[in-house]
């Protein structure tokens, strides 16, 4: 994967973890983030190795915490605005909140 794939999947997990946290007050166990890896992977034609991925779901963990200090949206219903769920469960990139956590995402790999 090329690092702007990493940055789209890191994304990814982390506004799943955002998602998970305003409906059921909890962060996703590991296995769960694993598995939304494996989804976005198969849905976007990407290739990780599995240590790969390990990296990016522990990023997430930590990013996730970070952008929830931030001005993200806190309710479910807020956080399903950041998906195009016209084609299934893409991030909608117009979003402004998306941009902020892919550039979060971006500069977290960038120096990790």
């Amino acid at each position: 994967m090329d690092e702007e794939t990493k940055v789209e999947l890191l994304t990814f997990l982390v506004v799943g973890q955002l998602l998970a946290f305003a409906r059921q007050g909890e962060w996703l166990r590991t296995d769960h983030l694993i598995e939304s890896c494996q989804i976005w992977l198969s849905s976007n034609g990407a290739r990780c190795d599995w240590l790969e991925r390990a990296k990016l779901v522990e990023a997430s963990k930590r990013l996730a915490d970070a952008a929830y200090a931030s001005p993200f949206p806190r309710d479910e219903a807020g956080l399903l605005e950041l998906f195009n769920l016209d084609g299934g469960w893409f991030l909608d990139y117009r979003s402004t909140v998306v941009q902020e956590i892919y550039s979060l995402c971006s500069a977290c790999l960038a120096g990790c």
